[in-house]
């Protein structure tokens, strides 16, 4: 979820720098500052080269080209002298592709008997920590929530596989209710049909299944944890370095790298231990899914972000057995949509073109011959901040049911052609964070979350 995201924009955001033209022999642009936030395009100079912020960036330093949305492009030195000559192709080896994506890729195969609502609204609650809007029983949650996702299990180590998860304590968390009223409440809450998952990752949790060993241990660690407070599934929110794709590993059909095939492995187990009634969410960031439209992995020559689209290969390899997707269109840079415009946070239009990638499919890295086929509509959501202070995206709730309104009927869309045309079936909406809601009296569900159970 990127909880922490918001926060450290708001302390850091000191200075956005106005985009430079990059040139030989150019003036060095503003100097690189660790306090300062960069958006796509902008430039800064570092030891006497001038970059370019490739995404969103902040706090990564420009020659390090690494973190989340940290991606820079050296334009070479400033200050008067003429770059070196360079031998590496640029990063961006394909264009965007011109010709737009078959609008009827081929379907998966019937959901699963999770009996969810046609329309579903979804949340995170922190379960295991505080994060400054306040702790929340789980008894006491509102029964608008259809899937409650507990924030969240995390390894005892990157690489261990071993998952865990614990009530957040009473010294951070005051009125947190014992395990054993933290279980009744979980019963109670599937006895009114309501589903609840462990949410594995987090901003902090970093899942790296390397070795069969680890994939292994995450297996028997979830499931402990599943039985122990009966729940009905798992939502894999893996961020940051969690997923990568070795140089090399191009196929999104074909993955070969160990974190993400020991990764779809495990997910393929639980599902096969649990049965048809196991419920599989995903929350995926912008960087991981969409971005894979433009670029896949480090690509055919390196220098790219190896975790550029690595979330595709998982999501297509579970499309039989995810049982909702729902992207974080949140603390995100700007993604370029089927449209071949780039689309930024703040209304509508990013929730209408990121969601309509997923449910009309679209080539990888400009490949056309190597589609992405698209998701059922009762597969995907999409996901926005509760309030101001839970992410950085957050819009009110009129541009949030627009975009619904949108995605499930083709109006109202704004300058936006949907690819995927009418998606009468398309499930819902995520949040963080159901503490954050309630924080702000409940904003979220009682308009974005009535707006959306009030569509036939």
């Amino acid at each position: 979820m990127i909880f922490a995201m918001a926060v450290a924009l708001a302390a850091g955001g000191g200075t956005v720098y106005l985009a430079s033209s990059a040139s030989a022999a150019a003036a060095c642009a503003p100097a690189w500052s660790s306090t300062a936030v960069y958006v796509k395009d902008n430039t800064a100079s570092q030891n006497g080269h001038n970059y370019t912020a490739k995404w969103w960036t902040q706090n990564e330093a420009p020659a390090t080209h690494s973190a989340q949305w940290d991606v820079w492009i050296d334009n070479g030195v400033c200050g008067g002298t003429t770059p070196p000559p360079t031998t590496t192709p640029p990063p961006t080896t394909t264009p965007p592709p011109t010709t737009p994506p078959p609008t009827t890729p081929p379907p998966t195969t019937q959901p699963p008997n999770t009996n969810l609502p046609k329309r579903a609204l979804i949340g995170y609650l922190h379960s295991s920590f505080a994060n400054g809007s306040g702790y929340l029983r789980m008894s006491d949650v509102p029964n608008n929530w259809d899937i409650i996702n507990l924030a969240f299990g995390e390894p005892t180590s990157v690489t261990s596989g071993d998952i865990q998860f614990r009530l957040c304590p009473a010294t951070e968390c005051p009125g947190v209710e014992t395990e054993a009223q933290f279980i009744a409440a979980i019963k109670a809450k599937r006895d009114a049909g309501k589903k609840v998952l462990l949410s594995i990752g987090g901003q902090n949790g970093q899942v790296q299944l390397t070795t069969t060993a680890a994939r292994d241990k995450f297996v028997s660690s979830v499931s402990a944890i599943i039985d122990k407070y009966g729940l009905n599934g798992v939502d894999i929110d893996f961020e940051g370095h969690s997923l990568s794709l070795n140089t090399g590993d191009t196929d999104f059909k074909n993955p070969t790298t160990p974190v993400i095939v020991n990764l779809i492995a495990a997910l393929k187990s639980l599902k096969a231990r649990y049965g048809a009634g196991f419920v599989l969410t995903m929350a995926p960031e912008t960087f991981f899914v969409q971005l894979g439209y433009q670029y896949y992995g480090s690509g055919p020559w390196g220098g790219q972000d190896p975790r550029a689209g690595s979330y595709l290969p998982v999501i297509h390899a579970l499309r039989n057995d995810i049982t909702v997707l729902h992207v974080q269109d949140y603390n995100s840079g700007s993604i370029m949509g089927l449209d071949n415009q780039y689309h930024s946070m703040g209304g509508a239009d990013f929730h209408i073109a990121m969601t309509d990638m997923l449910l009309a499919g679209f080539p990888v890295a400009g490949n056309t011959a190597n589609v992405f086929p698209g998701l059922r509509e009762d597969q995907v959501a999409f996901g926005a901040p509760s309030s101001v202070s839970a992410g950085n995206g957050y819009v009110a709730p009129s541009a949030i049911q627009q975009a619904v309104n949108c995605l499930i009927r083709n109006t109202n869309c704004g300058s936006y052609t949907l690819r995927s045309g009418t998606n009468p079936n398309f499930r819902g909406l995520m949040t963080w964070s159901i503490n954050w809601d309630k924080f702000y009296n409940y904003e979220f569900q009682n308009q974005n979350g009535a707006y959306l159970k009030g569509i036939a």
